[in-house]
């Protein structure tokens, strides 16, 4: 016997079932994270539609567009939801094309895709403005889930990078005071902080400090004010570059 509610149409006839509610709310609320690749190797052309191949329900790659072509408008025309960038030229992040890139459209989300684990390289980048930097040896899942974390607006830093932030941080605390009281932020903004710079969300936050949303919100909005930035890139790119935790 069937347990699914039926209905009848004015006339008589019987409407299809309707769909149980655990089928809806296990549906996928969003689709595949539309990403636009600037490359201008075959390699790593051919290398990331490879790596990707698995996770088409997941990830939609387009392009490949050349890092000469006009980004922002290519972006726009994909609809994309991120623009991946292999950044890397003669053995190094190019800063000054993430620059020209991020210049053309500020709301681009912009992650870069390279080989470089320099920390050097990583606070230009993320003081440039992108939403992430990401390294090539990241497997299929991790790149998924950071590109579906960079969509949904969060700043993603590769794990290998963000774990030395996190260590850098315990050392700031066992030699006492806490990082960013320099810069004028308490203790709590600074906590907040070093979990957005580990890439974590407004509710992972509130996991994490045991407080509720609208408190990391308010912390939020007072560390910007104070650091002088107007988003949660800004707020990184600065604790990055002023080693606020180093």
């Amino acid at each position: 016997m069937s347990l699914s509610a039926s209905t009848t149409h004015d006339d008589g006839t019987a409407a299809a079932p309707e769909q149980p509610v655990r089928d809806r709310a296990n549906a996928p609320s969003r689709g595949p994270v539309r990403v636009l690749l600037v490359a201008d190797t075959e390699i790593i052309v051919r290398g990331l539609a490879g790596l990707l191949d698995r996770s088409r329900d997941r990830v939609e790659l387009l392009g490949p567009i050349s890092a000469s072509d006009d980004v922002a408008a290519a972006a726009a025309a994909y609809r994309a939801d991120v623009v991946l960038v292999d950044a890397d030229r003669k053995g190094g992040v190019d800063v000054a094309l993430l620059a020209r890139l991020l210049g053309a459209s500020e709301g681009l989300r912009l992650v870069v895709f390279t080989h470089s684990s320099d920390e050097r390289r990583l606070f230009e980048a993320l003081r440039a403005g992108t939403a992430g930097y990401l390294l090539k040896s990241l497997s299929a899942v991790e790149l998924v889930h950071h590109l579906e974390r960079a969509r949904d607006g969060q700043v993603v830093i590769d794990p290998s990078l963000a774990s030395r932030l996190a260590l850098a941080m315990g050392r700031s605390r066992a030699l006492g005071g806490w990082p960013g009281a320099r810069l004028g932020l308490s203790q709590r903004e600074s906590d907040v902080l070093a979990l957005l710079v580990d890439g974590l969300a407004n509710r992972e936050i509130a996991e994490r400090l045991f407080v509720g949303q609208e408190t990391v919100k308010t912390h939020l909005h007072s560390l910007y004010r104070k650091l002088a930035v107007r988003d949660r890139a800004g707020a990184v790119g600065l604790a990055l570059r002023d080693g606020i935790f180093n």
